[in-house]
């Protein structure tokens, strides 16, 4: 595997292909907090232009929609509480932009992005020239997503089909409703939905095929789903084999069309995905999603209402324009070079109290360079033993290949990724210990207190346990990969992690109330909010919040899932190590499974916590296992005439409503806009207006009329509303899940 800088970071060894002519343009001056650990190569042209095509029939750039979006100050304010994500940031001139042609001469790529995926807008402003994008709803149904893209590529045949949804290393979440699996594939529904999409796609002999963003590649039953996928379609089908951690980042990694369980590759890392969007705005997304979705969560609210008028499409670009025009995180790009010796010298000097740090680094750094020196020097007398053929064959190592049909030893190749992403983990748990829980105890023994000993205890100790675990699984993996051969094992050495698992049950358990204690503490100890200042997101703390810190054993399990899952790939049913990897990662997935599920449950109470403040004069929703399904915007319609024909019927909107689905009830709330003055912006409130319990609910389509359309009646034991959505989509989904919710609440009163 490649060096890499951070735990959790794929990154290449070289900076990446292309320029850009640049243009300049005035500043807005917005600002926003500080981002972890940002580091993007330059953007390479070739976005595809944006029109916004409104109701006056205009047709305004991105830029220039955001700009008069803008205007508002109330918005900035909303903006600049993305807390967590961007960096304070400079101007960079805006980027000449490649339009497509209108007609084009060869086949394009076609490219699915669900709006499901966090900080999909970021993705959706990079892509390529010549590649045809469509955002769909993920609320949506095959059939309209087939139609979607039929609409999109207009009668042509596409070069390639990407395909970027949310899934992990043994399925695919295609839609809401729809999930791509092994077991799914040949279903009546996915079978004639992958036919005629693929049917779209030039055959394989003319460079047709599929690409996949999720590590298929990883797991057994990925692969299965691979091969049968392109047995059915008739074409390659390719997708990451997930020997990268962090996030997306198994994007970034080496890609497999399955064939690479015979320990063969001829495969670029990441190159599949490179043909789809900008490599700059790629490796960002990878890395940040995270903290990009939330940014996007504030813009989506304050600037996603002024674009209502626009398709999903158009709205998501010009938002991810805008936050990429505003980042600016190409002006802090420097060559991975510098960048990794002054990462190793910073790294260095927080490990020595130096007096002179300036000359310190300047020793390090003469050192680095004169060791790289070495380093090539040797280098370059080995490739010319081997010939200037082989020298010719990698001009750049961003663009190096590994040989053709050179046989891979995966096993190693995935044993020395966990070990060294073992060891970056066990640097941001030394980290917790060492910024925040030593300088804390310490205070506290000199009688200078930030925090009691029981709050340091309940924030810091349980993590001074699963470090002392995990030095122990460090080292035994460390022992095993220095003895590293085609028949050694490291299954036994997960089976040992596995058994001491109530390590991680307790640090879970306590997880909540540390965060609440660390909340807590922050409002009513001035010295501990100006101590996380000082210390917070700092390269002592790898540029992290102690929050962030505190969900790093949580990604770490997944973590390990993914990595035994590509192990347990590439390793035969006749190996040692079989028994024990089998074993291992069976142990691994049902605690995944029980993270979720707390997950879930979190998710539930926070949903459900906001819910009930959002609701004015609302009854208590906390009710046994009462959870939040889905919520919708509605109108609110009245027929003057009853008993006129539902085709004849006239309806005018009483006022605006909101649908709150619970898994037990209906709560239809009355919801009140308020535009703030000299602004674009809008609020909403919700008033209670009235509950129904589902099993005493009946739900019925209005036939769309040129009086009506979107509209659907709700009866209640007492009485009846008639409501209507902005969008059929809307309702259709609306009302899907709504028959469901009854259907299963019928049962259980049965």
């Amino acid at each position: 595997m490649r060096t890499r800088r951070a735990w959790g970071s794929y990154t290449k060894q070289e900076g990446v292909r292309g320029g850009s002519t640049q243009t300049g343009r005035p500043s807005s001056g917005l600002t926003f907090s500080s981002w972890p650990s940002l580091s993007w190569p330059p953007r390479t042209v070739g976005s595809s232009s944006l029109s916004l095509s409104l109701d006056g029939g205009q047709s305004t750039s991105a830029a220039q929609s955001v700009e008069r979006v803008q205007t508002s100050t109330s918005s900035s304010e909303r903006l600049n509480q993305a807390s967590g994500a961007l960096s304070s940031f400079t101007h960079r001139p805006a980027l000449q932009q490649t339009v497509s042609p209108i007609y084009r001469t060869s086949p394009a790529l076609l490219l699915l992005i669900s709006n499901r995926i966090p900080a999909y807008e970021l993705v959706l402003s990079g892509v390529k020239a010549g590649v045809i994008v469509v955002v769909y709803d993920h609320r949506g149904t095959l059939s309209a997503l087939l139609t979607q893209a039929e609409r999109a590529i207009s009668g042509h045949r596409a070069q390639r089909l990407g395909l970027l949804a949310p899934g992990g290393t043994e399925e695919i979440h295609l839609l809401h409703s729809s999930s791509l699996s092994e077991k799914t594939l040949l279903t009546p529904d996915h079978r004639e939905f992958w036919e005629k999409l693929c049917g779209w796609v030039v055959p394989t002999e003319d460079g047709g095929g599929i690409d996949i963003f999720s590590p298929l590649a990883a797991s057994v039953s990925g692969v299965a789903l691979i091969q049968t996928l392109s047995t059915l379609t008739g074409l390659e089908v390719w997708a990451p084999m997930g020997l990268a951690t962090g996030g997306f980042q198994n994007i970034l990694s080496e890609w497999s069309d399955s064939s690479v369980c015979t320990g063969v590759s001829n495969q670029q890392p990441a190159a599949p995905a490179f043909q789809y969007v900008c490599e700059s705005v790629l490796q960002g997304w990878c890395r940040q999603a995270k903290w990009m979705e939330d940014v996007l969560r504030e813009l989506r609210a304050c600037l996603g209402p002024q674009l209502q008028q626009v398709s999903l499409q158009a709205r998501g670009r010009a938002l991810g324009h805008f936050l990429w025009e505003r980042i600016c995180l190409e002006d802090l790009c420097v060559s991975k070079d510098l960048s990794e010796a002054l990462t190793e010298g910073l790294t260095a000097l927080t490990r020595h109290e130096e007096t002179r740090p300036l000359e310190f680094l300047a020793l390090f750094l003469t050192r680095w360079s004169e060791g790289k020196e070495r380093e090539e020097s040797n280098g370059e007398d080995k490739r010319k033993t081997k010939g200037a053929d082989d020298f010719s064959l990698a001009p750049h190592s961003s663009q190096r290949l590994l040989p053709e049909q050179t046989v891979v030893d995966w096993r190693g190749v995935i044993a020395r990724e966990l070990h060294h992403s073992e060891c970056l983990y066990l640097g941001r748990l030394g980290t917790v210990l060492k910024v925040y829980q030593e300088p804390l105890t310490a205070a506290l023994n000199s009688n200078r207190a930030i925090l009691s000993y029981a709050d340091i205890q309940i924030i810091l100790s349980p993590v001074s346990h699963i470090l002392e675990l995990n030095r122990v699984f460090q080292v035994d993996l460390q022992a095993r990969l220095q003895q590293w051969g085609a028949e050694q094992c490291i299954g036994d050495v997960f089976v040992k992690l596995c058994s001491s698992l109530r390590v991680y049950t307790n640090y879970l358990n306590n997880y909540t109330t540390a965060l609440c204690t660390i909340d807590k503490c922050r409002e009513i100890k001035p010295a501990f909010r100006a101590f996380l200042k000082r210390v917070d997101r700092t390269l002592a703390t790898h540029m992290l919040s102690l929050q962030e810190l505190l969900l790093c054993p949580v990604w770490r399990i997944q973590e390990y899932v993914t990595l035994l899952q590509a192990l347990s790939l590439h390793t035969h049913a006749g190996h040692p190590d079989h028994t024990h990897l089998s074993s291992a990662l069976s142990t691994l997935l049902r605690y995944r499974a029980f993270i979720q599920k707390l997950k879930r449950n979190s998710e539930r109470d926070r949903l459900m916590e906001e819910t009930q403040q959002m609701i004015q004069g609302c009854p208590n929703l906390s009710e046994g296992n009462r959870q939040l399904i889905i919520t919708q915007d509605a109108a609110l319609l009245r027929s003057p005439d009853e008993q006129i024909p539902d085709s004849l019927r006239t309806y005018e909107q009483v006022s605006d409503v909101g649908l709150f689905l619970f898994n037990d009830a209906l709560v239809l709330t009355r919801r009140n806009v308020h535009h703030t003055p000299f602004t674009l912006c809008h609020r909403s409130t919700h008033t209670f207006l009235a509950s129904v319990a589902l099993a005493s609910l009946a739900v019925r389509e209005i036939t769309h009329t040129r009086y009506v359309c979107h509209a659907f009646v709700l009866k209640g034991p007492c009485r009846s509303w008639v409501c209507a959505t902005e969008r059929a989509e809307e309702r259709d989904h609306f009302l899907s899940v709504l028959r469901s919710a009854i259907n299963s609440a019928l049962t259980e009163h049965q």
